[in-house]
């Protein structure tokens, strides 16, 4: 059996779970979320690993990394990234990491890029289960209205995270 690596970081807008397997990180995820429990079971059993918690450098780099993005030195992230998913995921996620830093879009329009036009609720779901937030950018998908949408690390966090990246308010994004 493999091992998830694990360590905690204390993020300006709440506490994640950060987790590392065969030198890439696959998890990145607010320790509220409802579906942690859930998706702890979906990385282990895809990974086929336990969880323990241990340092790494690739931990060590995504804490730099993510202090330095809070910090608004960083806008982008250079990762090695460990993606467990199915082939649509994770053609979402990648769709989610070619969004422009403080660019938001739609479910609909992210499902238009992807090529998948129809599939927006499945498009939805598979935003949702992404294991590596504020890296893979789940945040930066608003309603279709520019309203904020459900968000793991709750609606507060969401709103830091946009404003963050310099965006005042939700309703002129489009």
């Amino acid at each position: 059996m493999n091992v998830i690596s694990t360590q905690y970081y204390d993020s300006p807008c709440g506490r994640m779970i950060l987790g590392t397997t065969d030198g890439r990180l696959c998890l990145c995820d607010w320790t509220v979320a409802k579906h942690k429990e859930m998706l702890l079971r979906r990385l282990g059993k895809y990974f086929d690993a336990t969880f323990v918690e241990l340092s790494s450098d690739v931990l060590d780099t995504a804490k730099r990394q993510l202090d330095e993005y809070f910090e608004k030195r960083r806008t982008v992230f250079d990762l090695p990234l460990a993606l467990a998913g199915t082939p649509f995921q994770k053609r979402v996620w990648d769709g989610l990491l070619s969004l422009s830093y403080s660019t938001t879009i739609s479910y609909g329009e992210l499902a238009r890029r992807i090529g998948s036009p129809k599939a927006v609720r499945a498009v939805a779901s598979a935003v949702g289960a992404n294991a590596i937030a504020v890296i893979i950018p789940c945040h930066r998908i608003v309603g279709v209205d520019g309203s904020l949408t459900g968000f793991a690390g709750g609606l507060s966090a969401k709103r830091f995270l946009l404003e963050l990246e310099n965006r005042a308010g939700c309703r002129e994004l489009f």
